[in-house]
């Protein structure tokens, strides 16, 4: 069988990418992993930023990806440039938007990648949107692609959100893949139909793929892992019936049908809870600003606490892959109310862990919103339920399941 040496290109990090690398480098098939940023000072150095450029710190603690052991190689120009733009505010009156600048530096990775990272591998490891002129080039040498789609094809997400339009045309401005150019649609078409294998965490981004044509030897699905090591559940501090959301507040999560059965119902001594950025269009969540609790950002590392606060996650999300978010929850032992378009199915038993409600479906959200409001007891019980499944769905099985996939692959290839 031939020995994989593969490279893993991405351009800012993330739970799976990093699992991903890992997962190589421990069967010892890791070239290098090329990237944007990756924060990994001497331990005086990190104190010294904390202590006196506590911004600074903060917006480099979230390129901390990559153990040290693990061989990388960084671009970071590109999204430099993109942190300083946002930051400062400048992108507004030079005709930017955030969108365009996180596409220039996928694009500005992979085309490095391209020319120059290609040489001594068998494989390369990359993800939507940074992969085309990578895969384009691997494929003249010889070299197999190993395509990452964590969310839906485009077209069933434009689906989707054409139908979200055509109910609430004032969110338009809110649904982001209906704006996307045809140059960067024409790349995602590249990018699946030069890979050899694609990854993908749920049956509904599978199906997305087969719905335009894929075949189904071609597609893995692998579930993402749980964080149940350092996600762990915590003694509630108050008697209030809590529903919480985390995510991008904005219509592609559903958090409008949310908004809609939550103000319906009208449950005493209870709570909604919305954590995360608002992508609603202006002054539009300002008719139900009096029905729940909003906070725009919190560390990563400190959502433990609001999880473990929660009675119930809700997370009505209409289009995904599979939400990370979900995992957390159930990792902090909290049960889950979410749709199959969540990638959800794939992780909850409806009715044991949690429940999985048709999106879109107000009535659904009220109905369990109120069995989960007049029965706690039982909703600890699914709690306690979420927890195991999270231990089981970790992390050193998805890196297992990703290695297994690429060396049957490559034995495939063998003479």
């Amino acid at each position: 069988m031939i020995q994989p040496r593969i490279s893993l290109l991405h351009p800012t990090g993330n739970p799976f990418a990093r699992q991903a690398a890992i997962a190589l480098w421990e069967a010892h098939a890791l070239q290098e992993v090329i990237t944007c940023l990756n924060y990994a000072p001497s331990p005086q150095l990190d104190q010294l930023l904390q202590r006196f450029l506590k911004p600074l710190h903060q917006e480099l603690e979230r390129r901390r990806w990559l153990p040290p052991t693990l061989p990388c190689t960084t671009y970071p120009q590109a999204e430099l440039q993109r942190i300083a733009l946002l930051r400062s505010q400048l992108y507004r009156p030079l005709n930017l938007n955030p969108q365009t600048l996180a596409d220039r530096v996928y694009a500005v990775l992979d085309r490095k990648v391209a020319q120059n990272h290609l040489n001594n591998l068998n494989g390369v490891y990359a993800y939507e949107d940074g992969a085309a002129s990578t895969f384009s080039e691997a494929k003249k040498r010889g070299v197999q692609c190993f395509y990452d789609l964590p969310i839906v094809h485009y077209r069933h997400s434009q689906t989707l959100q054409q139908q979200e339009v055509e109910q609430f045309p004032q969110l338009a401005p809110a649904l982001q893949s209906l704006q996307e150019s045809p140059e960067k649609l024409a790349r995602k078409d590249q990018e699946i139909a030069l890979a050899d294998l694609i990854f993908v965490p749920s049956t509904i981004v599978k199906q997305s793929l087969i719905n335009v044509g894929v075949t189904t030897e071609k597609i893995i699905v692998l579930p993402f892992g749980s964080p149940h090591d350092y996600f762990l559940p915590q003694p509630k501090l108050d008697s209030t019936f809590r529903a919480l959301f985390v995510g991008r507040v904005g219509p592609r999560k559903g958090v409008h049908y949310l908004l809609q059965a939550w103000q319906d119902l009208n449950l005493p001594d209870a709570e909604l809870s919305l954590i995360g950025f608002n992508e609603f269009p202006p002054n539009w969540l300002s008719p139900y600003q009096e029905i729940f609790h909003y906070i725009p950002s919190i560390p990563h590392h400190l959502l433990a606490q609001y999880y473990t606060q929660a009675s119930v996650f809700v997370f009505p999300s209409l289009i995904e892959g599979l939400a990370l978010v979900l995992l957390e929850a159930m990792s902090c032992g909290i049960p889950i109310i979410t749709t199959p378009n969540s990638g959800g199915s794939d992780i909850i038993t409806d009715g044991v862990e949690g429940f999985i409600i048709p999106s879109r479906d107000i009535n659904a959200l009220q109905d369990k919103l109120e069995w989960c409001y007049r029965h706690p007891d039982t909703l600890q019980e699914m709690g306690i339920a979420a927890r195991q499944k999270a231990e089981s769905l970790n992390w050193g099985v998805y890196r297992e399941g990703l290695m297994k996939a690429i060396q049957a692959h490559y034995f495939t290839l063998s003479p």
